[in-house]
């Protein structure tokens, strides 16, 4: 992700803040973020350089007005007047990730080798936010390439406690 699409998301979480309307923003750019995925055309529309501006701004309001506030339009709109509507996905996901730094949340992503239990899920959501000392948003998948174990994205922290990689690390000793 890039400096500007971090700078626009700022800029839009000052905003909400400011109106008290964080989490409605997050859920409306989620909701947009639903539109352009299901409707990869009009986002090539919407940063065509051969469509005019304000044609693509009047497609926007016409399009979502009805549908998400006015901060979210507006920020569409910048995006889309500077041609940087390419980045939304980038500033909606710097977005979400101010706003679980103000509310104190992490979203941990665990991969484990078998699914897991809802007692080993809520045990390592138990040890994750202890060590964090945040609530945490777990999101699980199963990965049978580990061999046995899990590995858990928290944040910027990679845990990876799979055979898969404790081999790999005997391997690399045997090897030097």
């Amino acid at each position: 992700m890039g400096q500007i699409e971090k700078e626009y998301a700022a800029a839009l979480f000052m905003l909400a803040a400011e109106s008290g309307c964080e989490r409605e923003i997050s859920e409306s750019l989620a909701q947009v973020s639903s539109v352009f995925s299901e409707n990869p055309e009009y986002t090539e529309f919407l940063s065509s350089p051969s469509v005019p501006g304000k044609e693509r701004v009047h497609s926007l309001e016409q399009a979502l007005g009805a549908y998400v506030p006015e901060y979210v339009l507006s920020f569409l709109s910048l995006l889309c007047e500077r041609r940087r509507i390419g980045g939304f996905e980038g500033c909606r996901e710097e977005y979400d990730k101010l706003l679980r730094e103000a509310e104190k949340r992490s979203t941990a992503f665990v991969t484990s080798a078998a699914e897991l239990t809802e007692v080993q899920k809520a045990d390592l959501k138990d040890r994750l936010e202890k060590l964090s000392g945040q609530s945490v948003d777990m999101e699980f998948s199963v990965d049978t390439e580990l061999i046995g174990g899990i590995v858990v994205k928290l944040d910027d922290k990679l845990f990876d406690g799979s055979l898969k990689k404790r081999l790999q690390e005997i391997k690399e000793t045997i090897d030097s």
